[in-house]
C-alpha cells in the first residue's frame, strides 16, 4: 500500500485532505497534508514534510509515498523536490480533487501505477462544460432515442 503526502500553499493541503475524507474516511491514517505557510522559511517547511514522511513509512504495509504539491516551482513543490527519492516516493504537481480522489482510490496499485493514475485522473478531472441548457444544445447524431419524453 501506498501513503499520500499533500503539501500545498495553505490551506489548500488540509482543504483537499478534508475532501478526500468525506469521500474516503477510511484514508485518513495513509493520507496526510502539510499547508506552506506564507512566513515560515523553507527550511521549516522541509522539517516538517520529512517528519511527516518518516511517520507515514512507520505505518503498517506502506511501500511507498505519493507526494502531491499545487504549483512547480514554488515552495511546496521545491521543498517536495528535496524530500523524495523517486524510487520509494514519488512527486507529482498541479494537485486538484480530481487527483487526489483517483489516488486515494488506487493507492494499494504499485508506486509507478498509482502515479500513471494519479496523473491521468487530475487531467480528466479538468474540462469545460457547455454553458446553456441541455434543451438548447444540438442533437448528437448517436442518440438511440429521437423523442424527448417529458413526465
Amino acid at each position: 500500500m501506498n501513503a499520500i503526502l499533500i503539501i500545498a500553499h495553505a490551506p489548500l493541503a488540509h482543504a483537499l485532505r478534508e475532501c478526500a475524507l468525506h469521500v474516503f474516511p477510511d484514508c485518513g491514517a495513509h493520507l496526510a497534508a502539510i499547508d506552506v505557510q506564507p512566513n515560515l522559511p523553507p527550511e521549516e517547511t522541509l522539517a516538517t514534510a520529512r517528519i511527516a514522511m518518516d511517520q507515514l513509512f512507520r505505518l503498517p504495509q506502506v511501500k511507498g509515498v505519493l507526494v502531491l504539491t499545487d504549483i512547480f516551482g514554488a515552495t511546496p513543490s521545491n521543498v517536495a523536490q528535496k524530500l523524495v527519492d523517486g524510487v520509494k516516493s514519488r512527486l507529482i504537481t498541479g494537485v486538484n480533487l480530481p487527483m487526489l480522489l483517483r489516488s486515494v482510490s488506487y493507492r494499494n496499485e504499485l508506486l509507478d501505477a498509482l502515479v500513471s493514475r494519479a496523473v491521468v485522473g487530475g487531467t480528466q478531472g479538468v474540462m469545460q462544460v457547455a454553458i446553456t441548457a441541455p434543451q438548447n444544445q444540438a442533437r448528437r447524431n448517436n442518440d438511440q432515442d429521437q423523442h424527448d419524453h417529458q413526465q
